[in-house]
């Protein structure tokens, strides 16, 4: 079963990683989600990331805040592509999460969506499947011009005096 795996580092990240299960469930993809943290639980990540391999999972999006090491100890550890998703929290409000999540060493690297952009990460995951399933293609290429039109259709109805 080809599947996106979501991993948490805590379930305080709920709240909006739960959004991008959303964006899975409308383009009827297949994900998992589930808190495992790179410092609590890093035997459980280890575990998790190699059987959920051999499940099918072919992304992994990885979200955590603060020293955020969660996606790049999951890059350590697949070749399957990484999104890590920097969450606010601590006192520089994510800022300190963004900044572990971009600056990974040479050869582990994590694809780097803004602070909580949860959904950009289901988008992107979706993207990378993409490459070979050409309806999951068509399906992406449709809510691109669905969101076109909606811009259009959103700005028919004003006015601008000058």
């Amino acid at each position: 079963m080809k599947f996106v795996s979501i991993i948490m580092g805590s379930k305080s990240d709920y709240d909006i990683m739960q959004e991008a299960g959303k964006i899975f469930e409308k383009f009827g993809v297949q994900y998992e989600l589930l808190v495992s943290s790179a410092h609590r639980s890093p035997e459980r990540t280890h575990q998790y990331v190699k059987q959920a391999e051999e499940k099918g999972a072919k992304v992994f999006i990885c979200a955590a805040g603060m020293a955020a090491h969660l996606a790049g100890v999951v890059s350590s550890l697949t070749t399957k592509p990484v999104v890590g998703v920097p969450m606010r929290g601590g006192a520089m409000d994510g800022m300190d999460a963004l900044l572990s999540t971009v600056q990974m060493p040479s050869g582990m690297p994590v694809a780097t969506v803004a602070i909580g952009g949860a959904i950009n990460s289901a988008y992107l995951a979706m993207q990378i499947l993409a490459i070979d399933d050409e309806e999951l293609s068509a399906k992406l290429k449709e809510d691109k011009i669905l969101k076109a039109k909606r811009v259009e259709t959103d700005s028919m109805g004003i006015e601008v005096i000058i």
